[in-house]
């Protein structure tokens, strides 16, 4: 055999339902058509996100095996150091390949889209469990001796097609395999499915992966205009933090504000930034400025009943999951919602001083429990449905008046009055307890254990006295973020006799 003949080796990591076995068929048939004696094999992940699926594609010119005497012997899976091209559907399939080895600077090209499909461990990570962006794009362009990726799944989508076209477009677009355009195409062709909107997306994505630099990222940063909002309250309040706010920290409260808003009214919005003048008469500025306007957002638009209600009325959801479920148009589509709404939050969205009669009452409070025992299925998609929850979320404007605003306010105003307190003497310390907010979230059991955390942090930077440190509150942070169950704090607690 030729000494110089060495097959092109190519591995995909493609996630469950992305078409990465389409994608290895077509370069399969790309190859066994126009010259060249293909192999593919494939090792399934575990779950459609626990682990991707590992296509491993083999081609080897037939001319060069002619001239050999000899068939070649391919590889059935993929070696460190050994691979020349890694197609990954997603940044963090992209991040496994370099983990792996798959990705090196002296040979390897990665194609790799840059959106993001959360992983389960990211998902189910009491604080944010996310891996950054950022550092997976620099791994990816330092580990490639050339990188290209983009949003691909964004193309696929205005493409009205699947990502695995995209990807083969941004194959073809590279110039890597010894095929041309008409013969990528010729392949897509003779598949017979989904023929017209595959060869779109190819089109668009050949053309873009052909002029994209190779180390460019569509994550590059963009300077972001001052909005304008037609509702003269809103446009004011936008106008108000432009003069008290600049940089990073007025980002954060732009984008505070369009929560809020959302979530209640501009009046709502509007003690957002009064809270937020107090904390800058104080501060001056800083990065405990900055947290403190993430976190008072987040607080602010608690979880409850009538938001979860709102949320899941909105047109943009029934709009989303068609989408995301591939429903064609005119096709019927129903939504089941299952509910468990227990005695407190049905306590929670009651007027302030009815909740606290039911918490407190006999015979109502077992009546309510036993009838809140057991969950129940909601069709949003129905009319009976679709008007329980949008009259729950119209209770939006009562909101101010429920049992569950009064204590959330409250432990607000604690908080801020403590950072307060706090700044004055060690702005450090107060900074991380800015932070303690991370813990009080979701609703339900999930509140529940996130508040029940927060009160212990609480208890135990009051207890402190010089002893606590913003180093140590970040430590017990980091402890009560690390499980559910609270564990780890109380072994955290106790070891620095706080508990």
């Amino acid at each position: 055999m030729h000494a110089k003949a060495q097959p092109l080796k190519i591995a995909i990591l493609a996630m469950g339902g992305e078409g990465g076995g389409v994608l290895a068929d077509w370069i399969v048939d790309l190859g066994e058509h126009n010259g060249h004696i293909a192999q593919t094999t494939s090792v399934p992940g575990v779950a459609q996100r626990t682990g991707a699926t590992i296509y491993y594609v083999e081609l080897f010119p037939a001319a060069a095996a002619e001239q050999a005497g000899a068939a070649p012997v391919l590889a059935l899976m993929p070696l460190p150091g050994d691979v020349d091209i890694v197609l990954a559907s997603e940044l963090m399939e992209a991040g496994r390949a370099v983990q792996r080895g798959l990705v090196t600077p002296d040979r390897t090209t990665l194609i790799a889209s840059t959106h993001r499909v959360y992983a389960i461990a990211e998902k189910i990570a009491m604080g944010d469990g996310r891996a950054d962006d950022a550092t997976l794009l620099a791994l990816a362009q330092a580990a490639a001796r050339r990188f290209v990726g983009y949003d691909m799944a964004q193309a696929a989508e205005q493409s009205g097609s699947v990502i695995s076209a995209v990807i083969f477009g941004s194959l073809a677009g590279t110039g890597l395999l010894p095929f041309t355009r008409a013969q990528f195409e010729a392949t897509i062709g003779r598949g017979g499915v989904g023929v017209k909107p595959s060869l779109k997306a190819f089109g668009a994505a050949f053309e873009h992966a052909s002029h994209l630099a190779p180390t460019t990222s569509a994550k590059a940063s963009a300077a972001v205009a001052l909005p304008r909002s037609p509702h003269p309250e809103v446009q004011a309040l936008i106008e108000r933090a432009a003069k008290a706010f600049e940089g990073a920290a007025l980002t954060i409260v732009l984008e505070g504000l369009r929560r809020l808003v959302d979530y209640q009214d501009p009046a709502y919005a509007a003690l957002y930034l009064d809270r937020l003048d107090k904390v800058r008469a104080v501060v001056r500025g800083g990065e405990l400025t900055l947290e403190v306007a993430r976190h008072l957002a987040l607080w602010m638009s608690y979880e409850d009943t009538i938001r979860v209600a709102d949320l899941k009325t909105r047109g943009s959801r029934f709009e989303r999951v068609r989408d995301e479920v591939k429903a064609a148009p005119g096709q019927m589509l129903s939504i089941n919602e299952y509910m468990h709404p227990r005695l407190q939050e049905i306590a929670d969205t009651m007027p302030a001083g009815l909740g606290r009669w039911l918490l407190a009452s006999g015979t109502p409070r077992r009546w309510v429990e036993r009838l809140a025992s057991k969950g129940r299925v909601v069709r949003t998609s129905s009319l009976r449905g679709y008007l329980m929850l949008t009259f729950l979320a119209g209770l939006r404007r009562w909101r101010r008046s429920t049992l569950r605003f009064v204590h959330e306010n409250g432990r607000i105003e604690a908080w801020l009055a403590e950072i307060h307190h706090v700044s004055d003497s060690d702005p450090a310390l107060a900074t991380e307890i800015a932070r303690c907010q991370r813990l009080v979230k979701g609703y339900g059991d999930t509140h529940e254990r996130g508040l029940r955390n927060y009160a212990l942090l609480r208890s135990a930077w009051q207890r402190g006295g010089p002893r606590m440190t913003a180093t140590l509150l970040a430590e017990l942070r980091q402890a009560a973020l690390a499980d559910e169950h609270g564990k780890a704090l109380a072994t955290a607690l106790q070891q620095h006799a706080l508990a």
